[in-house]
């Protein structure tokens, strides 16, 4: 399973990227804003940077919502490096945008998915990545691992190669869940990926291995 980070913060890829488990990146406008990143140029601008630290695909998403908008916005974005990916809403201008996308060869992700027919109609429009957003559906009170496990029937029962790019990523336990289930990407904040090098018994052997190597070398 691919692990991607969900974040516009340099700093945070980067030392994703030094732990040596990144695969790629996601990112929007709206985390885009929280890093203080504004005006096109700018946003451009940032992009490349990002493109520049991660050797995986990064999404840049669309802020277009009408057919020829999405067109003309995703092919400037596909221009700026060979890694980008065209992020598009599932929406019906969207999924026709990805048709037209994929017979370019241009990668899309398939973005704001909640249903198992939403990610039907990405996978048939050629989509390269569909994000169901889990933690969004939990906020909700409906099971968004459940999504994953059907999409993952679906799609294997057709053959489809979109990967299934889980978004909203919230915890450690969504990344392991969405692993057992068969999810080709997961997408998170930093803290969900580093919280999976946490377990209370491996702090505590490593403090007696410690403390025996110092005991039995004299210190």
């Amino acid at each position: 399973m691919k692990f991607f980070i969900d974040t516009a913060n340099l700093q945070q890829i980067k030392e994703a990227h030094d732990l040596g488990v990144l695969d790629g990146v996601t990112t929007n406008p709206s985390l885009m804003a929280k890093e203080g990143i504004a005006g096109k140029e700018n946003i451009i601008n940032h992009y490349k940077a990002i493109c520049e630290i991660t050797d995986g695909d990064v999404s840049a998403e669309v802020i277009a919502t009408t057919y020829d908008e999405i067109i003309a916005e995703g092919e400037v974005l596909a221009k700026l490096h060979e890694r980008i990916v065209v992020k598009v809403p599932m929406i019906k201008d969207g999924v026709k945008a990805i048709k037209y996308f994929s017979s370019k060869g241009i990668k899309t992700n398939c973005t704001l998915v909640f249903s198992a027919g939403q990610a039907l109609l990405a996978a048939k429009a050629g989509a390269t990545y569909v994000s169901p957003f889990i933690g969004r559906l939990d906020d909700v009170s409906t099971d968004g691992l459940q999504l994953i496990e059907d999409i993952r029937l679906i799609y294997d029962n057709y053959g489809y190669e979109t990967q299934i790019l889980a978004a909203s990523v919230r915890h450690p336990m969504h990344i392991i869940s969405c692993a057992k289930l068969g999810s080709d990407v997961i997408t998170g904040p930093l803290s969900a990926i580093t919280a999976l090098l946490k377990h209370p018994l491996t702090d505590n052997g490593l403090a007696q291995f410690l403390a025996d190597h110092a005991k039995a070398a004299g210190v």
